[in-house]
């Protein structure tokens, strides 16, 4: 079997250059191609490789998969634990932070392509969780404890992010942890269940 076929996805060329050179040090993998995020729906199509390698950035927007990518897996390069639960949310099969070791970041290449799920211990969060296995009220953090409490007072998240000088997609992420924390659903099932747990008043 021949090297694993590679195709980087990124908005920034300096970062794709570098995972280009990283890639032509490892005899399993070979680059397939290079593509911003625009263009890689396109360069999927074109190139068909074995492994997506999307490079997430710094920024904090919400990532996109590339579409037709469904059958391919996806790799994401994320900066932080909210960009990369957006990542998985998108489709990315395995997530690691950004700056992984060239080793590190071989081995999940391969791991990916033969099918297995791959995150980063710093990323993981709720993600280890059992989602069955509601955390104990001490389980929250202490930011999640403030969202918690502007989330009683009834603020959207970008009122709460407006409030805690966070953007709105943390605050998003952030509400999402506490709903799988207390094991509910809705914003509201959130409040009445910290009320009964004596973390917020009503």
């Amino acid at each position: 079997m021949g090297p694993l076929r590679v195709l980087l996805v990124g908005d920034d060329p300096l970062a794709r250059a570098g995972l280009a050179a990283l890639l032509a040090n490892r005899a399993e993998l070979t680059l397939a191609g290079e593509a911003d995020p625009e263009e890689a729906s396109a360069s999927v199509a074109a190139t068909g490789p074995d492994v997506v390698l999307w490079d997430l950035g710094v920024a904090g927007g919400t990532p996109e998969a590339p579409a037709g990518a469904e059958s391919v897996p996806i790799l994401a390069l994320a900066s932080d634990e909210p960009h990369a639960a957006e990542a998985l949310r998108s489709g990315a099969r395995g997530v690691l932070l950004r700056g992984a070791a060239p080793d590190a970041l071989a081995a999940a290449v391969v791991a990916v392509a033969r099918g297995l799920a791959v995150l980063e211990a710093p990323l993981a969060g709720e993600w280890l969780r059992p989602p069955d296995a509601p955390l104990a009220a001490e389980g929250l953090t202490r930011r999640e404890r403030e969202v918690l409490a502007l989330l009683a007072e009834g603020l959207a998240n970008k009122a709460i992010a407006a409030r805690l000088g966070i953007s709105e997609h943390t605050a998003k992420f952030h509400v999402n942890a506490i709903l799988g924390k207390l094991g509910v659903e809705s914003r509201a099932e959130a409040i009445v269940r910290a009320a009964r747990l004596g973390l917020v008043a009503l």
